[in-house]
């Protein structure tokens, strides 16, 4: 099984968040583990990041990265490891 690991910036965390989680919940089966980071000491910031493991096939997470990638205020990137 090919595993690689996703890094996603959300620049509008509080208006985007909906709508990046109903992206990733239509990859859902691809998703093994999930990250969420965003600094919450003095003010809840409105950026955050994702990281994110995927398990199956390269097309589903390209799919994925570009569905993404697709928001204004949303980066997506593939990391390999080999």
């Amino acid at each position: 099984m090919n595993c690689n690991i996703m890094v996603v910036k959300i620049g509008a965390r509080r208006e985007d968040s909906p709508k990046v989680q109903e992206v990733l919940s239509r990859f859902g089966c691809s998703i093994k583990v999930r990250l969420g980071l965003h600094e919450t000491h003095e003010v809840c910031s409105d950026e955050g990041i994702l990281i994110l493991q995927l398990c199956g096939e390269k097309e589903e997470m390209e799919k994925l990265e570009e569905a993404l990638n697709k928001m204004e205020k949303v980066q997506a990137k593939m990391v390999v490891l080999e």
